[in-house]
């Protein structure tokens, strides 16, 4: 049974109210009453002025919830600690002092709520129902954008409205495609998040002013037939940048833009952290010029920022990568407190995730409650980086084990074992203190060592054709490289960090807000409840 709760006024007090009202009728203090009315009504009005924000900032770490950013906070901090020499000596062995400080500017936000995502369909969602959430405050099925259940209605996105009743310049910055569902979750209105072509059509009816990120995916159709979007962009008034210099040189002045990482990698989205090359353009200089293309004294701004790779990691299973697309989402964070610092009273900036992924766990049943998350360092080179332009190569040649192993080594850390082969009982028996097997150290046990080499002759096996994989081999692997994955997997658990899935997760997601309006995200609420904040705080219906 449910409940309601009425507010009700006194009928004295409304009858004082209305001998009050008769009283002054055609008195000589009427004038007075309108004044006072007046007033009231223009100390309301500066009052919502104050309280709207004229710049937002909306960041969204697709797969991110608190696993992630603490991990990486911890990551963060350990090699502060062992930078600085935090050390302690206990009974003659000098250990690390963990640092509870915050080392991520998204953390020193002032205001911190919390959002439950499940979608229509799932409480493990997806992007595009979770972003449709976040951008519309409606609920959808796993893999819709902006519609109804019936698929009848469309929703209009709170950028969307900011452009039309607010005149609002508006942003969308991406490290995945632009028209991949998260950022197409604020311009889009479609069944199937895979309709490609049609999000881009409507990324540029959009007229939104600054697109920025990774490529476009299916620019001439799912069959390649059609008009390639790019085309229609610039026949639509885009000036469509695909060139790092191109991007540093634009201007406010060159009006609607849609800016292409130069360096695109894996499925035409810009590369992973990890993998960026000095001087190569990452999250927040698209971040920075879109500041500076956006600004403006007149009506404001609305950004859009997703960190899309940390989601695209996390499915691999790869924390190193994780880390390293969170630091720079954070980055980019950075550079939206740099503008607020210039517009403190104008200024809102969130950070949330559209869901989990991965089931990421800071803690592992082979360390007990140790975690050497340094030993993260070691890695060089992201799972599709290895994939690319390492294993790929291994399968063509059938290279040698032991060769395969050097490069290991020299990437990712891991060490094979010193020769002193453990006995067959031993691989076979359960230790019941498994720490003393992993003490932090990258020298592989002779267990690890055999899981490798086993995934190394997996990888071997696969053709890349298949389609499904029996029970035992998919939560080994999953649909990855078996070695990749597995190599992942040992230098994730030696450091003390382990995922339960490849896929996302029902975990509820941060809010970190920071300034105009901040408290009202307070508390635990739905992910719909933060496309209700914001319009409540713009004025947008």
């Amino acid at each position: 049974m449910k409940y309601m709760k009425k507010k009700m006024l006194s009928l004295g007090i409304i009858t004082a109210v209305l001998a009050g009202t008769l009283s002054c009728t055609g008195c000589s203090g009427s004038g007075s009453t309108a004044s006072v009315s007046d007033e009231t009504e223009q100390t309301e009005t500066a009052e919502a002025a104050e309280n709207t924000p004229k710049y937002i900032f909306l960041f969204i770490g697709d797969g991110m919830s608190y696993p992630q950013i603490q991990l990486t906070n911890y990551f963060v901090s350990a090699n502060d600690s062992a930078e600085k020499g935090k050390t302690v000596n206990v009974e003659g062995e000098e250990t690390d002092v963990l640092q509870s400080e915050s080392h991520l500017t998204m953390m020193d936000f002032e205001t911190a709520g919390s959002a439950q995502t499940y979608d229509s369909t799932s409480f493990a969602p997806d992007s595009a129902s979770t972003a449709t959430s976040i951008a519309t405050g409606n609920k959808t099925w796993s893999g819709s954008i902006n519609v109804s259940l019936d698929y009848s209605e469309k929703y209009e996105t709170i950028a969307e409205k900011l452009k039309a009743q607010k005149d609002y310049k508006i942003g969308v910055v991406s490290s995945v495609n632009l028209n991949h569902a998260t950022p197409a979750a604020f311009y889009a209105h479609q069944k199937s998040r895979n309709s490609y072509y049609d999000i881009g059509l409507e990324l540029i009816d959009s007229g939104f002013d600054y697109f920025a990120g990774g490529g476009l995916l299916k620019p001439t159709g799912a069959d390649e037939d059609q008009e390639n979007l790019y085309t229609l962009a610039e026949e639509a008034g885009y000036k469509v940048l695909t060139t790092q210099a191109e991007a540093e040189a634009l201007t406010a002045d060159d009006g609607k833009a849609i800016v292409i990482d130069e360096h695109l990698a894996d499925s035409s989205a810009m590369a992973y952290d990890i993998d960026r090359e000095e001087g190569q353009w990452g999250l927040s200089d698209y971040v920075e010029k879109g500041i500076e293309v956006l600004d403006n004294d007149d009506t404001g701004f609305f950004m859009m920022v997703e960190g899309g790779k940390i989601d695209w990691a996390c499915h691999a299973n790869d924390a190193a990568t994780v880390i390293q697309d969170t630091i720079a989402l954070d980055e980019a964070v950075a550079k939206a407190v740099d503008f607020y610092n210039s517009h403190p009273d104008e200024t809102l900036i969130l950070v949330t995730g559209d869901h989990e992924t991965g089931g990421l766990t800071i803690g592992f049943e082979g360390t007990d409650y140790d975690t050497f998350l340094t030993n993260f360092n070691n890695q060089k080179v992201s799972f599709t980086n290895f994939d690319d332009n390492y294993v790929a190569g291994y399968k063509e040649n059938k290279t040698d084990f032991d060769a395969v192993m050097a490069d290991v080594t020299e990437l990712f850390g891991l060490v094979p074992p010193d020769g002193s082969a453990a006995s067959a009982s031993q691989k076979d028996s359960v230790d019941l203190h498994p720490e003393s097997d992993n003490d932090g150290t990258l020298v592989m046990t002779e267990y690890e060592y055999g899981k490798l080499k086993a995934a190394y002759e997996e990888t071997l096996s696969r053709t890349g054709d298949e389609e499904e994989f029996e029970q035992q081999e998919y939560e080994l692997y999953g649909s990855y490289e078996p070695l990749t994955v597995t190599v992942n997997h040992i230098l994730n658990n030696k450091s003390g960090v382990s995922f339960s899935s490849y896929a996302h997760t029902g975990l509820p997601v941060e809010v970190l807000v920071k300034g105009v309006g901040a408290e009202d995200f307070q508390g635990f609420y739905d992910n719909t409840d933060i496309y209700k904040k914001m319009a409540q705080l713009t004025g947008v219906i």
